[in-house]
């Protein structure tokens, strides 16, 4: 292990870099405190000799109400009907995307840009060609898109996917329909 000191100056540029491009994080709220509630004091035995106790008002820590959040369920299978809509082309595929030559990684943040932006855009639905995977099995993207396609990310963005049609791609597509942003 090199001390600070020992830096070189290019190291040091990197750090200035990496440490500049930080923010800390911001402080949790204190819980609210209800003064003046009262909380109950046990039963005990009557003693004939004293009076009873005055309640004394008791700090009482409530935690922070929920925050209402909006979520959505997952995606959804396509519904029958809106898929074979799609495969006849009655309602129009807007767009398409060709994961081909892309590593897993690539290919996720490919998809997500393009799902984002045609969401952006008012698109409806969109086919996704994931290929059919080397040697007739099964391929790391095909085997993950659908992992992708119900991830929190996408979760706003995507309202259902099916396979797609024999003369769209087949088991190598998806028909995927987009949520109105």
């Amino acid at each position: 292990m090199s001390r600070r000191s020992d830096l070189s100056p290019e190291d040091r540029r990197i750090w200035a870099r990496v440490t500049g491009s930080v923010t800390p994080a911001k402080p949790k709220k204190a819980p609210r405190i209800a003064i003046g509630a009262v909380e109950p004091d046990p039963p005990a035995a009557p003693h004939p000799t004293k009076s009873p106790k005055a309640k004394r008002p008791v700090a009482v820590v409530t935690p922070p109400a929920p925050q209402p959040q909006r979520t959505r369920g997952l995606p959804e299978e396509l519904e029958p009907r809106r898929q074979r809509r799609l495969s006849r082309e009655r309602d129009p595929i807007e767009a398409k995307i060709d994961l081909h030559g892309y590593g897993r990684f690539q290919a996720q943040d490919a998809l997500t840009g393009f799902l984002l932006g045609a969401q952006a855009r008012g698109y409806r639905s969109v086919l996704v060609v994931t290929g059919q995977g080397r040697r007739g099995g099964t391929g790391v993207i095909r085997a993950s898109v659908h992992e992708w396609l119900q991830s929190p990310t996408l979760r706003t963005v995507v309202s259902g996917f099916a396979p797609a049609a024999r003369h769209h791609g087949g088991d190598g597509a998806l028909y995927v329909t987009i949520r109105r942003s």
